[in-house]
């Protein structure tokens, strides 16, 4: 498809180069008025000296060669002259070889970015935005199509194109062609600009272009050919050795055959000793048959018998493991009646102590009292402290029977959700450990720091003790207390991230973990 506009004839052969000259490099466009209207060079075709917007909006057309490129057209003359312009009719568009077409959108491509957005045409802002690598090669269309059908616009672009190529562009402006220029550039700049003559220099480029690609074509085919021609000799030689070699090696088979001729005379006189042998084979066979056939009759026989004794250590073996499960019986008979004794003894030594069910627990002492701070441990405490700060130590401990799970309410709330009031802080707390108490059935305390107890708590869960701390006592103090009232032996995990409750709990045989391994829980749960 065609994307030029014929070039007018009419033309001065040297109003491109003033064009450009005049726009200094940029734009030619850039002094025309907003609605589009060729400069002051052109006019109007009635004569007229005011040209502009309101020419363009009344519907009055504008001259073709003042839309076109750089190139400007002269002043309009009435009469005969102009008669036989406006008769003339536009000459056809050139045949653009592909490669100065490609040269053409890659041109306009790179320089249309760079023209401010109002004097971009509507069909082009969209490609405009494309990248770099995607514009010339996705927009070509668009842009070959704008090229052709606004001639204002190839003269925006082509003002910028030659401010870019330098001398090669002021050449082409002359209508001449450096012999060291590109032929696909020198065509494409020729015709973007449209000087005197340049169908020429498109013609000329594509016969240079068609000349390059009948040369290379050329230069392919005397390539081949030498390939070919080397690939031949090459086969020559190789044919040669490998005649050489069948030559050696028909001799070498002659001779391997003289060898089998004779080795074949010798392996018929073998054969025939063979077939001796094998009729000698033959009776033997038929002997060893005879008494394979007697030996298999005779181990069927033992099998029989062997059977019939597997059979009858079955029976005995079945007799055994009925008698293995009576004495089973008894011993687990003997067992049951050991168990029920030791209960009955259980409950008698109860009775004899007269031991009463007890409704408080350990920890609940010590909320009502202060325990001696100067005891010293048990001497069994320090065998239940470990020294570890795994969160998943906290689901192992818990499943430990009877726990004690006790926890520094603040140091927890604090580090888990400290954004929320103290009120929702404890509310949260206490709900998650009512979740965990229903779940494990161990006992769960709660220590907070106060001075009293704060009111209009809700009622804690079912198994969630909940402490504050007396005036004059920390909620860490209360802790190492509720640690120190648990009887040897009975598991206690302390949950606090401060070290020194950590440190203190330990040395009383407690488990300390820290607060994330609780948060964790309460998450999972």
């Amino acid at each position: 498809m065609p994307l030029t506009e014929p070039h007018d004839d009419h033309l001065r052969q040297e109003d491109p180069v003033d064009a450009v000259r005049d726009a200094g490099g940029g734009a030619p466009d850039e002094t025309a008025p907003p609605g589009g209207a060729a400069p002051e060079a052109s006019a109007p075709a009635a004569g007229s000296e005011e040209s502009g917007p309101g020419a363009s909006e009344a519907g009055e057309s504008v001259p073709e060669a003042e839309a076109s490129g750089p190139v400007q057209s002269a002043p309009e003359t009435s009469g005969p002259a102009a008669a036989e312009g406006e008769a003339s009719a536009p000459e056809p568009e050139p045949v653009l070889p592909e490669p100065v077409r490609q040269r053409i959108v890659a041109l306009t491509a790179t320089v249309l970015p760079g023209l401010p957005a109002d004097e971009v045409p509507v069909p082009l802002r969209r490609v405009a935005k494309f990248a770099p690598n995607r514009r010339a090669r996705l927009g070509a269309p668009a842009i070959a199509a704008q090229l052709t059908a606004d001639p204002l616009f190839r003269q925006r672009i082509t003002a910028r194109v030659l401010a870019d190529t330098g001398d090669l562009g002021a050449a082409v402006l002359e209508g001449t062609a450096p012999a060291a220029a590109d032929p696909v550039e020198v065509a494409a700049l020729a015709y973007l600009a449209r000087p005197r003559g340049w169908r020429e220099l498109i013609e000329a480029s594509g016969a240079a272009v068609r000349a390059e690609a009948d040369s290379a074509v050329v230069a392919e085919l005397v390539r081949e050919a030498e390939q070919r021609a080397t690939r031949a000799e090459h086969d020559r030689a190789v044919a040669r050795v490998e005649a050489e070699k069948l030559r050696d090696e028909l001799a070498r088979v002659r001779e391997e055959l003289g060898q089998l001729r004779e080795e074949s005379r010798q392996l018929t006189r073998t054969l025939r000793e063979t077939q001796a042998r094998e009729r000698k084979a033959t009776e033997l066979l038929a002997t060893e048959r005879g008494r394979a056939a007697r030996a298999a009759a005779d181990a069927d026989a033992e099998l029989r018998r062997v059977r019939a004794r597997l059979a009858e250590a079955e029976a005995a073996a079945g007799v055994a493991r009925a008698s293995a499960k009576e004495a089973r019986s008894v011993d687990d008979a003997r067992l049951w009646l050991l168990l029920e004794t030791i209960g009955q003894a259980a409950v008698g030594l109860r009775r004899e102590l007269a031991l009463d069910p007890v409704d408080k627990l350990p920890a609940d002492f010590v909320a009502d009292a202060f325990a001696d701070q100067t005891a010293a441990p048990a001497a069994g405490a320090a065998t239940r402290a470990r020294d570890t700060d795994d969160p998943a130590r906290l689901d192992q401990l818990l499943a430990l029977p009877r726990a004690h799970l006790v926890v520094d309410g603040y140091n927890v709330t604090k580090r888990g959700f400290g954004e929320m009031s103290l009120e929702q802080q404890r509310k949260r707390l206490i709900t998650g450990l009512g979740g965990i108490a229903a779940q494990t059935g161990d006992e769960v305390t709660v220590v907070f720091d106060g001075a009293e107890r704060m009111h209009g708590l809700p009622p804690a869960p079912r198994g969630v003790r909940v402490l504050f701390s007396r005036k004059g006592e920390t909620a860490d103090e209360l802790i190492r207390r509720l640690v120190r009232a648990e009887p040897p032996g009975r598991p206690v995990v302390v949950v606090s991230s401060d070290r020194e409750v950590a440190d203190g709990v330990r040395r009383h045989g407690a488990y300390p973990l820290g607060a994330d391994s609780l948060l964790r829980r309460l998450a999972r749960s």
